[in-house]
């Protein structure tokens, strides 16, 4: 089984870790669901759709501030030292953190087997793979997945408060991951479900930005393509061949 002609030419793949390894995605966005839902006067409520608009791929302190800014919330910014709450957008991300932690050790979170599949197949080819991701749960989920021996290099959320690298859509997670494989930019794929990360991949110079379409109808294609995905599909099992579409589905 090999790979589509347009991930052939590439020395390594740089993943997004929530929504393109892990299904975490969606305890994320239950849990931004029930931190929004608790802010006062706050409306319409928090929407999947507003999750792939706003806060996905997103630091969790920038995915509440454009969420709020976006509802005209008013909040001041607060400091890391607010706790979970409603009084600041700092509270807020940490009411989100709280409410992430208990619904992940409720529900977990599965890996994507089109994704285990690709992973299987690159590092058989001798394609360095990296994962990223803004959270700081990222290395304890890729481990949880069973996919860490894949990876080469993470870079996750406790790595860019320690190296001071701003979040998505700036590319420096990316550019940091390729660093850390030995790959230039330009010799390597973005593989991303979020807008905000296609745009950083784009930014960041990838030869190749992979967006993966994981809203319910299809309906963010059109987001990807705009944020500057190359190529847009359905799983991330689709870019093998001989692959039946739908390890995910068809290439948008």
């Amino acid at each position: 089984m090999t790979t589509v002609p347009e991930l052939r030419t590439c020395r390594a793949v740089v993943f997004d870790t929530d929504g393109v390894i892990t299904d975490s995605a969606r305890v994320h966005a239950a849990a931004w669901e029930e931190a929004f839902g608790t802010v006062p006067g706050l409306g319409p409520p928090f929407t999947r759709e507003d999750y792939r608009r706003y806060v996905d791929g997103k630091s969790r302190l920038d995915g509440a501030a454009a969420f709020l800014d976006a509802r005209g919330a008013g909040l001041p910014a607060g400091g890391p030292e607010d706790g979970p709450g409603t009084g600041s957008v700092h509270a807020v991300a940490a009411r989100k953190e709280q409410a992430f932690v208990r619904l992940l050790g409720e529900r977990g979170a599965e890996v994507f087997p089109g994704t285990v599949r690709l992973l299987a197949a690159l590092t058989r080819a001798r394609v360095r793979c990296a994962a990223v991701s803004a959270s700081r749960h990222a290395r304890d989920l890729l481990r949880n997945a069973g996919v860490l021996p894949s990876l080469r290099a993470v870079v996750d959320g406790n790595d860019a408060a320690r190296l001071g690298l701003p979040g998505k859509p700036d590319p420096a997670l990316f550019l940091e991951a390729a660093r850390r494989l030995g790959v230039p930019a330009a010799a390597a794929a973005v593989v991303e479900d979020a807008p905000a990360g296609v745009e950083a991949g784009r930014r960041g110079g990838f030869a190749l930005v992979v967006g993966v379409d994981r809203s319910a109808h299809g309906e963010g294609a059109a987001d990807l393509r705009r944020g500057g995905a190359d190529l847009v599909v359905l799983d991330p099992g689709d870019l093998l061949d001989g692959d039946p579409p739908g390890g995910g589905g068809e290439t948008r």
